[in-house]
């Protein structure tokens, strides 16, 4: 017997006991809404009789009231009544809102009339003739007063006879009705009874046998699920990044090989304890611990995106850079059961990121160079010469005018050396930036260059265009593209460079985009070809040849990134219209990862 002929077995056994048990239940159900209605009626009786003594109550606290003060003519005594009355309108309101027969409304309206006519013929004019002064010894009166009452009061009981007596009946049939559904019960769970067990009874071997076969399967499919754990298990062994696994609670329950490797932890000695144990990482650039990953995923049960400029600590205390990622193993219905952690060791990538960086700031500084040396040396010969003609001069005014023009020559040299020391002066955290006095100090230490090139510069750049970053690394992304820009353009280009603020709103691809500065800088070079315009931001790409080390607008991209900016290219090599602009945006306040920094 197959598992489609179990299940159909499984259904026909369950199937009949349910229908029986529902139909039962159907029974049930109307009997109890049938002796819940007699119930909700027993209750409304009950309300419809207490409200009732209570109007009857607060009327005899009014006649009570009132007739104390008849006798005694203190005012004190009227408080009852007055008590009463105030309360008497809403107890009248309820009574009637639970009148649902007309006969008994018109009964509640006869008992209110009564009350109204005693009030109005009685114990308003009996109060203002005690107030005015007057007697109240008039034995017709008080006669009529308590013919008033009585029919008030006869009228009462009348109501709350019939209300009982409705209610009487009512819990006659209720008792009835739970008498029923007792003999109903009995008799259907012993129908129930017989019925199962004769229909049961012929699907037992079925059912038995089914199992059997049932079972035989389950244990085939178990040793092929144990087979194919086997390979992943031998998968996950060969692969060569780190995988933990882990509980909710954040016990190690596997590593692979790798992960060994990189943790100093063998599986047998891991297992079952704390992930902070076995695999303690560390934020790079504070030192402190990292949040747990295995808590974070599980309380978003979502994936860990990687996270760089972490540091693991091996067992041996060693520390590597890793990247780190993980995910949670979901059950069947969709909640953590588990969490992966996936990582692996970027030490050697880090330290070649590291040289490569090191390499194009010396690539920059070095053709720098020349022209630094130009601009020196021109200004140190014109003091030299200076200082010759005024040790021969003897004239005073003279020797002045030569002391001044030397004293000019030197202050271009201290000028020209603080912006070169500024090119590469390191800072730990970001400083305000004006970025008009950064690009003029570029271009007075390349104005060599680009004398030599014979390229002409203009800039319009506002006064305090200024954004918070690394001075050093932005000095080195503009001077990586004016050095560029001066390449193309060739002799008797130019090259301008334009400044703005950009204020905050959504940008043309409809995100948002915070307040910041635009520098332009555009060219009138042959331009870039297309096929090679999206390449230009990869790394060791270049069109300089041996010239150039493909690394610099690679690493420009990185820095302004970091900055919370974006660098874009647009060129065109059209015959009238030719030439590359570099927009750069740079955020007015970036949050700048320190680490990456």
């Amino acid at each position: 017997m197959n598992a489609s002929s179990f299940d159909h077995i499984l259904k026909k056994v369950v199937i009949v006991p349910v229908i029986a048990l529902l139909a039962g239940a159907a029974i049930l159900v109307w009997q109890i809404r049938e002796s819940t209605k007699t119930v909700n009626v027993i209750e409304t009786c009950d309300r419809r009789i207490a409200l009732t003594l209570t109007i009857e109550k607060l009327v005899l606290d009014q006649e009570t009231g009132l007739r104390g003060y008849e006798i005694t003519h203190d005012p004190r005594l009227l408080q009852r009544y007055f008590d009463a009355q105030a309360e008497l309108p809403g107890a009248f309101d309820r009574r009637e809102a639970l009148v649902r027969i007309a006969p008994r409304r018109s009964e509640l309206t006869g008992i209110r009339n009564a009350y109204e006519t005693w009030q109005q013929a009685f114990a308003r004019p009996l109060i203002a003739t005690i107030q005015a002064g007057g007697s109240t010894n008039d034995v017709n009166l008080n006669l009529r007063g308590k013919l008033m009452m009585d029919d008030f009061r006869e009228r009462i009981a009348n109501l709350n006879q019939v209300t009982e007596k409705f209610r009487d009946d009512s819990v006659t049939r209720w008792h009835r009705q739970i008498l029923n559904m007792m003999v109903a019960l009995l008799g259907a769970a012993l129908l129930l009874g017989l019925v199962l067990g004769f229909y049961t009874r012929r699907l037992i071997q079925q059912v038995s046998t089914a199992f059997r076969q049932s079972h035989d399967a389950l244990r085939f499919r178990a040793e092929q699920t144990f087979r194919s754990e086997e390979k992943l298990r031998t998968t996950l062994r060969s692969i060569g990044d780190g995988v933990i696994t882990c509980d909710t609670e954040g016990r190690v329950l596997t590593l692979n090989d790798t992960a060994q490797e990189l943790t100093g932890w063998t599986e047998r000695e891991a297992r079952e304890q704390p992930l902070a144990e076995v695999f303690p990482i560390f934020d790079e650039q504070t030192g402190q611990p990292r949040a747990d990953p295995v808590a974070r995923i599980v309380r978003s049960n979502q994936l860990l995106r990687p996270e760089n400029h972490t540091l693991l600590r091996r067992r041996d205390g060693c520390e590597l850079f890793i990247e780190e990622s993980g995910a949670p193993i979901r059950d069947k219905q969709g909640q953590p059961d588990g969490v992966v952690i996936v990582f692996r060791d970027v030490t050697m990538a880090r330290k070649s990121q590291q040289a490569l960086l090191a390499n194009e700031k010396l690539a920059v500084a070095g053709r720098l160079a020349a022209s630094i040396a130009h601009e020196i040396h021109n200004p140190l010969d014109s003091v030299s010469n200076l200082l010759f003609l005024m040790d021969g001069v003897a004239d005073d005014g003279e020797r002045d005018h030569f002391l001044a023009l030397a004293k000019q020559e030197i202050a271009r040299v201290t000028q020209i050396s603080r912006a070169m020391l500024s090119l590469y002066r390191e800072s730990r955290a970001p400083v305000l930036i004006d970025l008009r006095e950064m690009i003029e100090s570029i271009l007075l230490l390349m104005d060599s260059r680009f004398n030599t090139l014979r390229v002409h510069i203009s800039h319009d750049i506002p006064n305090d265009l200024c954004v918070r970053g690394f001075p050093a690394e932005l000095r080195q992304v503009f001077t990586n593209l004016l050095t560029n820009a001066a390449e193309a353009t060739g002799p008797d280009g130019t090259i301008h460079i334009a400044g703005r603020f950009v204020t905050a709103g959504p940008d043309d691809d409809g995100a948002r985009r915070e307040q910041g500065a635009m520098i332009t800088i555009e060219d009138n070079g042959p331009g870039i070809p297309e096929n090679i315009l999206h390449q230009l931001f990869q790394p060791f790409f270049t069109t300089k040849g041996e010239r150039g080390t493909g690394l610099g607008l690679w690493i420009s991209r990185g820095i302004i990134t970091k900055h919370g900016g974006t660098i874009e290219l647009t060129s065109s090599t059209g015959e009238a219209d030719h030439g590359t602009t570099v927009s750069v945006l740079l955020a007015v306040d970036p949050v700048i990862d320190v680490a990456a920094a």
